[in-house]
């Protein structure tokens, strides 16, 4: 074997193991993150205003129940009150997810564990 040929091997395993460890950092961050989220999140407190359309609803609802995370949804296009307070929000798409009453756009699972940690429970 050429000492070129040895040396693409060794920084092909070496891109390998640094992918793989990402990989498993990152997973292991999501992991904590969904088990924060699901401690902190009490029923009434997260509620996620979507579309039928909207793949980032759709991720963040696997995303939730994946992590076993306390929460209620209503889609836009079909419940009338969910659209009026979807209007109401003025948010320029979906989802909008309504911690402890409070709008966020977009899904951010450690923004949801920051405004949580900050904001007093709901009575």
């Amino acid at each position: 074997m050429t000492q070129n040929r040895r040396s693409i091997i060794v920084l092909v395993l070496l891109v390998l193991g640094i992918s793989a460890a990402n990989q498993w950092w990152v997973g292991r961050h999501e992991a904590s993150q969904g088990e924060t989220l699901a401690a902190l999140a009490q029923p009434g407190d997260l509620h996620m205003l979507s579309s039928q359309t909207c793949v980032i609803c759709l991720e963040a609802r696997l995303w939730l129940q994946r992590h076993q995370v306390r929460f209620s949804e209503c889609i836009i296009e079909t419940d009338a009150a969910c659209a009026a307070q979807f209007e109401a929000s003025r948010a320029p798409g979906t989802p909008v997810m309504l911690v402890r009453g409070q709008p966020q756009l977009g899904f951010d699972a450690q923004r949801i564990i920051d405004t949580l940690g900050r904001a007093a429970p709901a009575s």
